[in-house]
């Protein structure tokens, strides 16, 4: 910019400046890649969670959950960033699954200030005894 200002009159400089500048633009404008796992969706939304963006943090652990219903992790935080927003019924039901399917969430959930929201509802306590899910099968591989 100040090669610019200074030698409005070489034009080949001045072109050349330009040039570079639009270029120094693009590059530092690029966003940040957008998560493509499961677990990196479930970072994102962890990210989003801890700035307050309760909406882009449900966002990317409903595509979480699309992808890997079983994580326990992913459903835990669905819980906490339901609660934030109110949606009472629905953290429960994620803390409900998170528990089952990882049952070392329970001491996790009793001491979480995220889930303070939701602590005293009847279903919290409901949830936390929740019995584990069942072993699913794994289906064999063909030789």
């Amino acid at each position: 910019r100040t090669v610019i200002e200074r030698y409005p009159e070489e034009r080949e400089l001045h072109e050349r400046s330009l040039l570079y500048l639009r270029v120094c633009e693009r590059e530092t404008a690029r966003r940040p890649a957008s998560p493509q796992t499961p677990q990196e969706r479930v970072y994102a939304a962890t990210v989003a969670l801890n700035s307050g963006d309760h909406g882009t943090a449900v966002d990317h652990l409903r595509r979480a959950l699309d992808e890997a219903p079983e994580s326990d992790h992913a459903h835990y935080m669905m819980a906490a960033a339901l609660a934030a927003r109110g949606q009472q019924p629905e953290a429960l039901e994620h803390l409900r699954q998170a528990v089952s399917l990882n049952p070392e969430n329970r001491s996790l959930a009793r001491q979480d200030p995220d889930l303070e929201p939701i602590r005293d509802l009847d279903g919290f306590r409901e949830a936390l005894e929740a019995p584990p899910e069942p072993a699913r099968p794994r289906p064999r591989r063909r030789r």
